[in-house]
């Protein structure tokens, strides 16, 4: 007699979850427990975890043979969060109560030999794709609780050993063994206060190219001795940023689920990211990668945030030509033998460097060759898609004495998210928000006909490429939303163009 048992699970590809059915088949033959159905390395695994896992809970398995099936069979699948789904469908084969339900409830979780369910990554996108798919009703380990209670509409059933799962279906049974060890409670991190502009001593030029690059949404380029502040700026950055919006948030969220650097006591993240990995890092680290389902990158994770790039000249060649794909798409798409992961990787790149190798700074005896040679490692297509090209200047003793006096994060966070708003209410039918995303032709057909007419002198004179047009222009209305003007006149494009070719030239326009 052949019994069949059925369970759901979420196998998940980037951000994109599929449904699976798990099918467990009890057959007469040889004792035998086979999992199909392209499942990976870990997956393939699941099989001694649920036998150890079930034989803790008090549950035999019958010595024939047992066949495991993922549906459908042609998407892969990976990790250990099937195991809670086909240690269930395996026991649905027998006479357990519950069966039905069983079959309708999604479950994710990983299980350990003696039975306890331990939490898994990604649960947030497996979570809200069920309840999309119509199966609101999940079962997680405790440990992935809160994050699960973060999707709207689903019903979280939170279990910390797989008896206590067998036993909602209505199975009774004797556990053997010794009981399963409690968990040691979570430790909360305390809250610390996040950097602010006014801890940056002058610099009142770099304050303000900054402030513009977060009202537009725009890249930036810093080059200064070491010691000028670019690594403070930078990290500064964030905190003049808005909150996330409530798509965002999820995304972004999601990212860092699959990725494993997520908190859900702390809830959604609504604070726009920041990540700065070393420049020992490798392209696979940046853009994402790793064998079976590829995972997120720095790029991924620093999606409606900021990716900086400390040192960037020391990155090599073939990281930072990554990154051109991401800039204009905005997503990564990491293709396998058999599945692409698509990641969305919309970001502000910030990049600082020094003016030479050496970087000591007003001692530096490197000769204008070397110093060509190390500012050329970041490529022309690569500076060609950075808004702003700003010049970071030695800190004087003058300037250390007064001490930073400038504006706080808070009082140039009120004026950046005044310009979204305004960028918003322009762009409100259109798929882009922000003046960085904004088509050319859509930029040049809101200018007056005076600035339009200088524009195309710039152009004609090879002062100006088309793409560097683009840029000068989406710079150009950024300003004109920080200053609550309509549109840009010729005093912003001119201080568009400074920002754009870092102050030289600044007096073509």
């Amino acid at each position: 007699m052949v019994s069949l048992g059925r369970a759901r699970a979420v196998g998940l590809v980037g951000l994109e979850g599929t449904i699976v059915d798990v099918e467990a088949q009890v057959a007469p033959g040889l004792p035998s427990f086979r999992i199909v159905g392209l499942p990976d390395a870990s997956l393939g695994e699941a099989r001694e975890r649920v036998r150890a896992a079930l034989q803790s809970t008090g549950v035999q398995l019958p010595d024939r043979r047992i066949t495991v099936n993922l549906s459908p069979a042609s998407v892969p699948k990976s990790g250990a969060g099937f195991d809670l789904s086909i240690a269930v469908a395996v026991v649905a084969t027998g006479s357990m109560p519950g069966r039905d339900s069983a079959r309708r409830t999604v479950h994710i979780a990983e299980l350990g030999l003696d039975g306890r369910l331990h939490p898994v990554r990604g649960v947030l996108p497996m979570v809200a794709r069920a309840v999309r798919a119509g199966h609101p009703r999940v079962v997680v380990s405790g440990g992935n609780a809160a994050e699960a209670a973060l999707v709207p509409g689903a019903e979280v059933v939170a279990a910390d050993h797989l008896a206590e799962v067998l036993a909602s279906y209505g199975l009774t049974f004797e556990p053997t063994g010794e009981p399963p060890a409690s968990e040691p409670p979570a430790v909360v991190e305390e809250g610390v206060d996040p950097p602010d502009l006014r801890d940056v001593v002058g610099q009142p030029e770099a304050r303000f190219a900054l402030e513009v690059a977060a009202a537009g949404g725009h890249h930036v380029v810093m080059i200064g001795p070491p010691g000028a502040g670019k690594t403070m700026l930078a990290c500064r950055l964030p905190s003049i940023l808005p909150d996330l919006s409530d798509e965002d948030a999820v995304a972004v969220t999601s990212i860092h689920s699959i990725a494993g650097t997520f908190t859900p006591t702390h809830g959604l993240i609504r604070r726009p990211p920041f990540e700065a990995p070393h420049h020992t890092a490798s392209p696979v680290a940046i853009i994402g990668g790793g064998s079976g389902v590829p995972r997120p990158g720095a790029v991924s994770r620093a999606h409606g945030g900021t990716l900086f790039l400390d040192e960037a000249p020391e990155f090599p060649p073939s990281v930072l030509q990554t990154l051109r794909q991401p800039l204009e798409s905005g997503q990564v798409v990491l293709h396998r033998a058999h599945a692409a992961a698509r990641y969305p990787a919309r970001f502000q790149l910030v990049m600082a460097a020094n003016p030479c190798p050496c970087g000591a700074g007003v001692r530096c005896e490197c000769p204008a060759g070397t110093r060509r040679r190390y500012l050329a490692r970041l490529s022309g297509p690569l500076l060609d898609r950075v808004d702003i090209r700003m010049e970071v200047r030695r800190v004087t003793r003058a300037m250390a004495l007064l001490g930073s006096g400038g504006e706080t994060s808070a009082e140039v966070a009120a004026r950046v998210a005044a310009a979204r708003l305004r960028q918003e209410t322009r762009f409100a039918p259109m798929p882009w928000s922000l003046n960085s995303a904004a088509p050319g032709r859509w930029l040049r057909e809101g200018l007056s006909a005076g600035v339009r007419r200088e524009l195309e002198k710039l152009v004609h004179a090879g002062v100006l490429t088309m793409r560097g047009l683009d840029r000068v222009l989406r710079l150009s209305w950024t300003l004109a939303d920080l200053a609550g003007e309509d549109r840009p006149d010729l005093p912003h494009v001119g201080m568009a163009y400074t920002l754009r070719t870092g102050g030289s030239d600044a007096t073509a326009v």
